[in-house]
């Protein structure tokens, strides 16, 4: 069986390395918010092209926290409206939700799975405060027009990066292309930790202070306590971690990029759509998506020709149970993708040889 992701081959790559990095913590002493979590947080900023990188416990967090920090500025008020796309990954839509916010859900382009930008004007109201576009499955949303719109009416833009590390935009990296950003190290994320981990980047100094004492129950100083903050700190093993992984980032990505080059150029299967890549910028390949009519058959075919393969995602977020508010919303395409797509095996350390038995298999798919 080729397996959808194999995580323990991906770090065993780094094996020597992360063991130095975790016994050099354990040395130290020192295990929360400490120098591992201080040079991560230069790394990363670095590595995106920000002034600020501030780690968190997770990506949830990490959105969470920035929506906290702009009601602690004045900038959004309980009860104000984010438009998000609709075909996100739940987390993206929950963060707005734990905020005390309002989602606004948003069809994406068909062709990309993100955001469709010519959408969005028509929904901003008087309440509108921001815009979280979501950099789906690896690739970057459009964001210029995204941005012209936030600056027309005064909106925050929020990238959702949870699944973009290092995919760029015109040049720029993911993690720099709005006002701040939420990353989720997870670990089967292209640049995953070996547990929960997240961080925020912005060059916005004022919201930096203001996160970085939410995160740590609102406070700058031990026992004085200016916000009512909470406990989401990214620890010094896991900071330690990224950092051997962080070196190797781009490396990986661009394997990510062989493995989806060869799909593009040889399935051939006329009932799979291969995905589209958007001439703005470069993917990064979290996931490589197909679509196809009957996905379940399809599914069941590959996992008989020793493909495993997964759905992202089974269910819409406004037909999950959590959101029943919103389940008589009309959204046709995400209702579409739900239904339609399945996730081919895809990773750095995938070899030729199981690239093309996935191709063959999804060839001989009738």
């Amino acid at each position: 069986m080729i397996p959808f992701l194999d995580l323990k081959s991906i770090n065993a790559q780094h094996e020597d390395d992360m063991l130095l990095a975790i016994k050099r913590v354990v040395n130290s002493g020192w295990y929360i918010l400490g120098k591992e979590v201080e040079a991560f947080e230069n790394d990363f900023a670095q590595y995106c092209g920000t002034k600020h990188c501030i780690g968190v416990a997770s990506g949830l967090d990490a959105l969470i926290l920035i929506l906290q920090a702009y009601k602690e500025l004045g900038v959004m008020s309980d009860g104000d409206e984010v438009i998000v796309p609709a075909n996100t990954y739940i987390a993206s839509i929950l963060a707005i939700s734990k905020a005390n916010l309002k989602p606004v859900l948003i069809e994406p382009d068909i062709k990309t799975f993100n955001i469709d930008p010519a959408l969005i004007e028509a929904k901003i109201t008087n309440k509108t405060k921001a815009i979280l576009p979501v950099h789906l499955y690896g690739q970057s949303a459009d964001m210029n027009p995204i941005n012209t719109i936030a600056h027309k009416h005064n909106l925050r833009v929020i990238e959702d990066a949870a699944q973009a590390h290092g995919a760029t935009y015109k040049g720029k990296k993911t993690g720099s292309l709005g006002d701040a950003t939420g990353f989720s190290f997870y670990p089967g994320k292209n640049l995953g930790a070996l547990g929960d981990g997240g961080a925020i980047t912005t060059n916005d100094d004022k919201l930096t202070e203001t996160l970085r004492a939410l995160r740590n129950y609102g406070s700058h100083r031990k026992y004085h306590n200016i916000y009512k903050g909470t406990n989401s700190r990214l620890d010094e093993l896991q900071a330690a971690i990224l950092r051997v992984k962080l070196k190797y980032l781009d490396k990986e990505n661009a394997r990510r990029n062989e493995i989806a080059d060869l799909y593009l150029s040889s399935i051939k299967n006329p009932d799979v759509i291969l995905p589209k890549v958007a001439s703005y910028g470069k993917h990064v390949w979290h996931l490589y998506v197909v679509q196809t009519k009957e996905r379940d058959k399809f599914q069941r075919y590959l996992e008989t020709k020793g493909v495993q393969t997964l759905i992202h995602y089974p269910v819409a977020p406004h037909k999950q149970q959590a959101y029943k508010e919103l389940e008589s919303m009309n959204l046709p395409i995400t209702e579409q993708i739900h239904r339609e797509v399945l996730s081919l095996p895809i990773s750095q350390v995938m070899n030729n040889e199981q690239v093309c038995e996935v191709i063959s298999a999804v060839n001989s798919y009738k």
